[in-house]
């Protein structure tokens, strides 16, 4: 299955982790990734934490756990390669059903940041 597949078919919760210039890390629950094809990848973020640790270090990692009650997901590791600030394509990706943030931060300034993957791994384990 692709990995666009998997997520897209896939209930779930993700987490992405970013660090600032000095290491100091940070961690926020995210949704799925907006795939743009196999290698790239997209996600709406607001101007907090994450987007900004991201202006000065753009490498992130991405947790993602199925809704199962085994341990199963992925873990993808990205590299920011740009960003937009396009609010009506931002708008006509959003997935309004399935992200509670979109009330909190609905009037705040959105970023679509494209991410290379660099790495897929299982969520336990170093196998593919």
């Amino acid at each position: 299955m692709k990995l666009s597949e998997y997520f897209e078919k896939t209930k779930g919760r993700g987490v992405i982790a970013t660090a600032d210039l000095k290491g100091k890390v940070g961690m926020a629950v995210y949704g799925r990734p907006h795939f743009i094809n196999e290698k790239t990848v997209a996600f709406i973020m607001a101007d907090r934490l994450m987007h900004r640790n991201l202006q000065s270090n753009p490498y992130a990692a991405y947790l993602f756990i199925e809704s199962k009650e085994r341990y199963i997901g992925k873990r993808l590791y990205l590299t920011k390669i740009k960003e937009e600030k396009d609010s009506a394509l931002i708008d006509k990706m959003r997935r309004r059903e399935s992200c509670p943030a979109y009330t909190v931060y609905k009037d705040t300034m959105k970023y679509l940041v494209y991410f290379r993957i660099d790495k897929v791994l299982p969520l336990i384990g170093d196998k593919k």
